[in-house]
């Protein structure tokens, strides 16, 4: 028995198929590749150091009293920091205003529920 001889080449159909998949193929590769490099572009500057606004108007460094003294009785549930003072929240609901240089400036008390 013998058999036909392969026809040369593949049918127009599927050399039509074949350029598509090439097409994609390479498509793909150089979408994947523009966005490697823009992620690799961009996010050095998303990461760089910028301050944020708040922060801006902080300085650098806060000068901190070596201790601040609380009333007797008091303890220290929350503490604050401001230009030039410092808040102390304690266990019984009072506010302690404190200056940079641990005198204490104003005490307010809060209502009890």
């Amino acid at each position: 028995m013998d058999q036909a001889p392969a026809p040369d080449g593949l049918p127009p159909s599927l050399r039509f198929l074949k350029g598509l998949v090439i097409v994609l193929t390479l498509t793909m590769i150089i979408g994947v590749i523009t966005v490697v490099a823009v992620i690799v572009t961009r996010m050095p500057q998303s990461f760089g150091e910028q301050p944020s606004p708040a922060a801006a108007d902080l300085p650098a460094s806060f000068d901190l009293p070596a201790s601040l003294a609380l009333p007797d009785g008091a303890v220290a549930q929350a503490v604050t920091f401001g230009k030039g003072w410092i808040a102390v929240v304690t266990n019984d609901n009072r506010i302690l205003i404190f200056s940079a240089t641990g005198e204490l400036r104003q005490e307010v008390s809060l209502l009890k529920d």
